[in-house]
């Protein structure tokens, strides 16, 4: 399960998460592993300076999310620590899922890019799309977001286009909630994942 901030991408992995199929969320991943002490927090607090800290001495989010969005070289930066030690955290969970007998295990990874199929064994790639407008609609009023970061994150991640050249499915995400479940069910069906 692929989608950009704001798409909805959540909101169909915890529906995907009722059926009984345990979700393995690179977010989720990303935040653990830089946890107080943790290698990629040490390697982003000597990166970026104790100024990535906040007072308790854990990553300052806000802080840093100014910094790397507002600087490529300083993302790619923050990518090359985070995304290898998210990337690890992605096959234990998923080996974890599998070897647990699940039948189905959803893998969600907003920065989805072609290696992650053979890295993780993904089989079928659902991408959740929603217009631009809409996504950053959702980040300024539902997250409190300002508009000019919720711009710039937008246009940090891959479009919808895309997500969309490398998925089997895409599911557009611009009605009700029960139209997207709607939708996601349908997907699955025609692709034979039930």
């Amino acid at each position: 399960m692929t989608g950009g901030i704001g798409s909805g991408k959540t909101t169909v992995t915890d529906y995907l998460a009722t059926r009984g199929w345990p979700v393995v969320d690179a977010d989720v991943i990303a935040r653990d592993v830089v946890e107080p002490g943790r290698p990629a927090w040490v390697a982003l607090r000597d990166a970026f300076g104790d100024g990535v800290l906040d007072a308790e001495g854990r990553l300052d989010r806000a802080f840093l999310a100014d910094v790397v969005f507002s600087d490529p070289t300083a993302r790619r930066r923050l990518e090359a620590i985070t995304h290898p030690a998210v990337g690890r955290g992605l096959v234990a969970g998923v080996a974890a899922a599998r070897t647990a007998g699940a039948p189905v295990v959803v893998v969600a990874i907003p920065l989805l890019r072609p290696e992650h199929r053979e890295l993780l064994g993904l089989t079928f790639v659902v991408a959740v799309a929603t217009e631009p407008a809409v996504a950053l609609e959702r980040l300024v009023q539902r997250r409190g977001m300002r508009p000019d970061d919720a711009r710039a994150r937008l246009a940090a991640q891959p479009s919808n286009e895309a997500r969309a050249a490398f998925a089997d499915a895409v599911v557009e995400n611009d009605g009700t909630l029960e139209q997207l479940r709607e939708r996601v069910d349908r997907v699955l069906a025609e692709a034979g994942i039930r």
